[in-house]
């Protein structure tokens, strides 16, 4: 049985900018529209989870070299935002995290599940995580095996994450980090290409702030050199 884990927060920032010129009532029944178009049309799927992010973030206190997310404290919210978030967790049931992220508990659940599990969301930190994913504004269902989601997360470290205010290498993109890891066969090489080009410190910020957590209170740590 295929269960959906839903990123929410895409959601109610998608569809509350959508909707700023409407009601709470138009809002939420666009939502209600759009989540049943992707659940029973696109993908025939009747089990579903929604995940919201909550108070508190341990990112928070792990970024040194930048604040996490500090880019965004201007940037304008929609209108609707905190009624759609309290709308879905009343409405569909939403789980919102407490001293982490929604990424992180659907990475969680996703890991619980295995192939039982589809992450709905546009967000491609997702790719990191082994399994089925589905991008509901590409409309694109694809999997990710471990060795994939491995190597997304050494080049997730080398280019950091702007969207999110995590620094990597000035003038490294997605390309360039993949030629600079194209050698490396084992996650012990390519944790080493990492640390050749940031510094084992750097290395363990970015990845504590980048990895999405597969198990409760867990934070990344280098991989063993056995």
């Amino acid at each position: 049985m295929t269960i959906a884990l839903i990123d929410a927060d895409v959601l109610s920032y998608r569809i509350g900018f959508a909707c700023k010129e409407d009601t709470e009532e138009k809002a939420a029944y666009t939502l209600s529209s759009y989540l049943e178009e992707i659940l029973y049309v696109d993908l025939d799927v009747n089990t579903h989870e929604l995940f919201l992010t909550g108070k508190n973030n341990f990112r928070n206190t792990v970024a040194t070299t930048a604040p996490y997310k500090g880019n965004r404290k201007d940037v304008a919210k929609p209108i609707h935002l905190e009624f759609l978030r309290g709308y879905m967790v009343d409405a569909w049931g939403a789980t919102v995290s407490d001293g982490e992220e929604a990424d992180d508990l659907i990475a969680i659940r996703a890991t619980e599940l295995g192939d039982d599990a589809l992450m709905v969301s546009i967000d491609k930190d997702f790719n990191q995580v082994a399994g089925w994913h589905y991008n509901f504004v590409k409309k694109d269902k694809y999997y990710v095996t471990a060795e994939e989601g491995m190597r997304f997360f050494y080049r997730q470290i080398l280019t950091g994450d702007r969207a999110d205010n995590i620094q990597g290498i000035h003038g490294v993109g997605d390309k360039k980090a993949e030629k600079m890891l194209k050698d490396a066969k084992t996650e012990q090489e390519l944790y080493a290409v990492c640390v050749e080009a940031l510094g084992a410190e750097r290395v363990l910020e970015n990845g504590r702030l980048l990895w999405l957590r597969r198990e409760k209170n867990q934070l990344w740590c280098p991989p063993s050199s056995d």
